[in-house]
């Protein structure tokens, strides 16, 4: 929809300046790459209508989802009540195409749109759906990988999630951003059909184009129930298999949990970063890799800086000179700052270990 606002709005405009209306400056600057993208004839709305769905006439209907999903409206109204085509092919007459109320309307929403919506910096793709049957429940989970730009975006990031966590996410973004999210669609379910191919790969394709859409408006990007959706269940199953002694299966969830954090951004604060370093380095830790359970703790370290104690710092620095010792490298530095943190007060002697955190920490 997004693509055909813009030829209307330039087809609009090439009454007074052809030459300028594909060319200029704010031509280059609407983000086209960051809409939702038709690959047919109507609009996203409704084509994307009831194609995300779970609950079925046939199927046993999933225990956790709602049937009060919404398609988000149009973020333009089309004008006197004619189509696309009808005014792409029906122009007025000239001298007035620049006072139409249509015009008058794209031009407002590109304007609007230029604040609002920046460049895409992160890549979605469906690289699986698995239909999953845990009686009484059935449903399909997606698989997605998360791809940015950068040295770190080599190896994209993974996340699995069902269409309940999807709707779960629209519901609350619409309740805190209801302007930004007034513009993005969100299908409704639907009553049959649910597990068929086609309603499959339709699927893949909106969620796709949801979550970007959702990264292209900054306000969105860095709310925290878009990073929770992320990054919160891989930090909860990686805290619970470490906690039950998975090391090798934790150790995957911790180190992809950090990629997608690297990815992300961290707008709500150091906190999950440093419990996923402190995650990887007991991991690390506990299969004999010294060197690299050093590595996340002086990581972790950089990140805290010498800012007021940290409840991990501590607990950090204990580990970086235990490890320091025993590969033989320097750690004067780290003892000195634990010591100055003994002297006042501020930890117990001997402080808590990192793992003994871990286990303690609560996951909200």
């Amino acid at each position: 929809m997004a693509s055909r606002l813009l030829h209307r709005l330039r087809h609009a405009l090439a009454g007074d300046n052809p030459g300028e209306a594909a060319t200029g400056p704010e031509a280059e600057q609407f983000p086209e790459s960051s809409e939702l993208e038709d690959d047919d004839a109507e609009g996203l709305s409704s084509r994307l209508s009831g194609t995300l769905s779970f609950t079925s006439a046939e199927d046993e209907e999933e225990e956790d989802e709602e049937d009060d999903g919404e398609v988000g409206p149009d973020p333009l109204p089309s004008g006197d009540g004619a189509s696309g085509e009808d005014a792409e092919r029906s122009p007025p007459p000239d001298g007035q195409r620049g006072s139409q109320p249509l015009a008058r309307q794209l031009q407002d929403f590109w304007k609007k749109s230029r604040n609002t919506l920046v460049p895409q910096r992160l890549l979605f793709e469906v690289t699986s759906a698995n239909v999953v049957k845990d009686p009484p429940s059935k449903y399909v989970l997606y698989t997605l990988a998360v791809m940015g730009p950068g040295p770190h975006a080599r190896q994209p990031a993974q996340i699995s999630r069902r269409y309940s966590d999807f709707e779960r996410l629209h519901r609350n973004l619409q309740r805190q951003f209801r302007g930004p999210m007034a513009a993005i669609s969100f299908p409704r379910k639907r009553l049959r059909r649910n597990f068929t191919a086609e309603t499959i790969a339709r699927r893949s394709r909106a969620f796709e184009q949801f979550l970007s859409h959702l990264q292209a408006v900054p306000e969105l990007r860095h709310a925290p129930d878009l990073q929770d959706f992320f990054v919160l269940p891989e930090l909860r199953r990686a805290q619970s298999l470490t906690c039950t002694g998975l090391y090798h299966e934790a150790l995957a969830l911790w180190a992809n949990a950090w990629q997608l954090q690297t990815q992300l951004g961290t707008p709500l604060g150091p906190d999950r970063p440093l419990l996923t370093l402190a995650g990887l380095a007991v991991c690390h830790q506990e299969l004999e890799d010294p060197g690299e359970a050093r590595a996340c703790c002086e990581r972790a370290l950089q990140l805290l800086g010498d800012k007021n104690p940290h409840p991990l710092l501590a607990p950090f620095l204990e580990a970086h000179v235990r490890l320091s010792w025993r590969l033989g490298l320097d750690k004067r530095q780290s003892e000195a700052r634990l010591q100055a943190l003994q002297e006042a007060g501020l930890t117990p002697t001997p402080p808590p270990s990192l793992k003994e955190l871990l286990i303690k920490e609560v996951l909200n």
